[in-house]
């Protein structure tokens, strides 16, 4: 009943005709404008309190999230072994990313929002706003998109931004203007004007598929 209450502050619910519980409490909206504001605080916060509970029955920070070792990304070969504290970093910050793909795909039921591709391993949860450039949003997953690989690729480098309401694809005018090959022609080009398949939950922020647009447009 608490999560559901929770759930009436929530634009998601409330915006496809759903309510929640009518009896939030000043706590609950406090907590909501605080995850709202910096998901990467709130949730490292859960995280550090989940895997010190977790610590009493021995449990690593990885087992304590459930997460296997295979599930981590790649990292770049080390010149110099970490010490204690940096390794601790990087595991947090590689679980942070395991964390953030878990929510994108779950929430564009593990298709590309472009082609609809289902293979995990083809799937990459894209930052709207990079990494680096919002701490704040990080972890937020209004700040993500499911894509596979070439889209990934092809947004990162702002060949394509996604418009902000309509969620329509728009290719750069770069790209549009170039002689280019007939798989870009059909691959690319040929989608200007099509809209995303949308997520079932956590929609885009449009602050910030406004804020990608405006770097590269």
């Amino acid at each position: 009943m608490k999560l559901v209450n929770i759930a009436s502050l929530d634009p998601a619910i409330t915006g496809s005709g759903r309510a929640g519980l009518k009896k939030a409490s000043q706590l609950d909206r406090d907590l909501w404008e605080e995850l709202t504001a910096s998901w990467s605080a709130v949730v490292q916060a859960a995280a550090t309190a989940y895997e010190a509970l977790a610590a009493q029955d021995g449990l690593t920070p990885i087992e304590a999230d459930r997460i296997a070792p295979t599930e981590l990304p790649d990292e770049e070969p080390e010149i110099a072994p970490p010490n204690a504290t940096e390794r601790e970093a990087r595991v947090k910050v590689r679980i942070s990313q395991v964390r953030f793909r878990r929510w994108v795909l779950a929430s564009y039921g593990s298709r590309c929002c472009v082609t609809g591709l289902q293979e995990p391993r083809l799937l990459i949860a894209s930052h709207i706003v990079p990494w680096s450039e919002s701490p704040a949003n990080r972890m937020n997953p209004r700040n993500g998109l499911c894509l596979s690989p070439l889209y990934d690729r092809a947004f990162d480098q702002g060949l394509m931004t996604i418009t902000p309401g309509s969620l329509k694809i728009h290719v750069s005018q770069h790209l549009r203007d170039a002689v280019a090959d007939a798989y870009v022609q059909q691959a690319l080009v040929a989608l200007d004007g099509v809209p995303i398949r949308p997520p079932e939950r956590f929609r885009p922020d449009d602050e910030l598929l406004a804020w990608h647009q405006k770097r590269y447009t």
